[in-house]
């Protein structure tokens, strides 16, 4: 990760520039138009990397949500421009999509680094693009979405066979860290299947989503086959949960909302998916490359300032390696400098928000309360802003808070353990389970571990690494249902047995 080149902190925000991106007043994208709230409220949208706000957004109320749900009911009757579309033409309205996120990429990345405070090159080269790949993947499904013949054991003749079908209206709530890529996600499948959605953007960066609705406008997607509603989710969130017409929910957040998701869902029944939290443990044996390992630990935990599900916050490091892993470590992460989201040269930009930053900030002094040592980092940046120095804490156990919480920020825990049997037990001793890495040279050890520890993704000798084709999904607390590949157009399908008689 490299240096900023700016000399200090406060030159570096003092020399933030307006971007080319204009955040315009967010409206509700609802059955195929922009709308104001029908109660006229609004709320901010900020920029975390000077506080400063970047516009107001419509908020959404449940009236607003049920007329959002009655246009995606309405989009997906079978009389609807939407059903009657051959799978071929919906294949090439996503692969329209992917060519004008490509096409607008430069203002997305803006707006998307604008409203998280994430670092430009993270936006333009990872976030924006992927979001682009997932449309280009899920382009190709619509046509392979297919039955089966099932031979009848039942006596008799008769064929037996099956369909798939779209589930019908799918409500997506997505989070704050990746807005555009989880919408992709999302979107891209529900799509490809022939459902209809409503999406709510996280509170705090609407802008993508928002700036997306215009996008399918231009690809010819027909009226209230997608519609967008801001809001916040006890309200906006909550309506869409509770509404009778929506047939399932996709969610990627927290793990209290998850549990209150499927509380709330239970009463009609919804479909229901859950992409929840991670306290992802690194595990880094003594005869791994180190030097190598440590490096990619920086990203595992750095990459986007922390804020990830499957962040590598729980550094477990052998014994035997310890000292040379950690001596890589200290010394990458102390030069690890924060700076201006849209300098191009910047790697770690700022927290989401005021709270987020006091939040992830309580869990060093918690770390320390608990024991450990600050060896990197720990301290707030400037007053401007919501910056955090990347931050390693030693001499942590696996039963202190900062091993098993989530913390959700740039703070990794390094935890010593003995041999493979203890480095594996203390890694599956956490409630989530969403994804691990593997750092040896032993191929068959590596294949061992992957095998027993618990979690939806392992990597082995890399990290933070995704792909389209490849379902991703978590293991307990880190929810349940796969996202991504074909595990997606399972979410996103209902299966039909069809039997005809056949005698006579």
């Amino acid at each position: 990760m490299a240096e900023t080149p700016t000399a200090t902190f406060t030159d570096i925000l003092a020399a933030i520039k307006p971007a080319k991106a204009n955040p315009k007043p967010g409206k509700l994208f609802i059955n195929g138009e922009f709308v104001d709230a029908r109660s006229g409220k609004t709320f901010a949208t900020m920029n975390p990397a000077t506080g400063e706000v970047l516009t107001n957004i419509a908020e959404a109320g449940a009236e607003d949500v049920d007329l959002a749900v009655k246009a995606a009911r309405a989009a997906f009757e079978e009389s609807s421009p939407w059903r009657k579309m051959t799978p071929r033409d919906r294949s090439r309205m996503l692969w329209k999509l992917a060519d004008l996120i490509r096409a607008n990429a430069e203002e997305l990345s803006e707006l998307e680094t604008l409203d998280t405070g994430k670092p430009i090159f993270e936006s333009s080269r990872f976030d924006i693009p992927l979001a682009a790949e997932c449309f280009e993947y899920y382009a190709g499904w619509p046509t392979k979405i297919t039955g089966e013949t099932i031979p009848n054991t039942a006596g008799g003749e008769a064929l037996v066979y099956t369909l798939r079908e779209p589930i019908g209206v799918c409500g997506q709530i997505i989070p704050w860290n990746f807005p555009l890529q989880m919408l992709a996600w999302k979107v891209a499948p529900a799509l490809a299947c022939g459902n209809t959605i409503v999406l709510k953007p996280a509170e705090q960066t609407p802008l993508t989503a928002l700036r997306f609705a215009e996008l399918t406008l231009e690809a010819g997607i027909p009226a209230g086959v997608f519609n967008v509603v801001t809001g916040f989710g006890p309200t906006t969130g909550a309506a869409m949960v509770e509404h009778p017409g929506i047939d399932k929910i996709a969610f990627t957040g927290s793990v209290e909302v998850g549990k209150e998701i499927m509380r709330t869902a239970a009463k009609t029944l919804k479909r229901v998916s859950l992409e929840l939290g991670g306290k992802s443990p690194n595990l880094v044996f003594a005869d791994a490359d180190l030097d190598t390992a440590a490096k990619y630990a920086l990203g595992g935990i750095f990459f986007n300032q922390g804020e990830m599900c499957t962040a590598g916050s729980r550094i477990f490091v052998e014994e035997k390696g310890y000292d040379e892993f950690m001596s890589v470590l200290r010394g990458r992460a102390a030069k690890m400098v924060a700076g201006d989201p849209l300098h191009p040269k910047t790697r770690l930009g700022a927290l989401i928000s005021a709270e987020h930053l006091e939040r992830v900030m309580s869990y060093v002094a918690i770390g320390r309360g608990e024991g450990a040592s600050v060896a990197v980092g720990g301290e707030r940046i400037g007053s401007r802003g919501y910056f955090m120095q990347p931050t390693v804490l030693e001499g942590v156990t696996n039963s202190m808070r900062v091993a098993q919480e989530e913390i959700f920020g740039p703070v990794a825990s390094v935890i010593k353990f003995a041999d493979l049997e203890e480095g594996v037990r203390e890694a599956n001793n956490s409630e989530f389970g969403l994804a691990a890495a593997i750092w040896t040279r032993d191929i068959k050890k590596a294949h061992r571990v992957a095998r027993s520890v618990k979690a939806g993704t392992v990597w082995i000798n890399t990290i933070s690494t995704t792909d389209n084709a490849a379902p991703f999904g978590g293991y307990k607390s880190s929810g349940f249902g796969r996202e991504l590949g074909r595990a997606a157009i399972d979410l996103y399908t209902e299966t039909k047995t069809v039997w005809v008689d056949l005698n006579g």
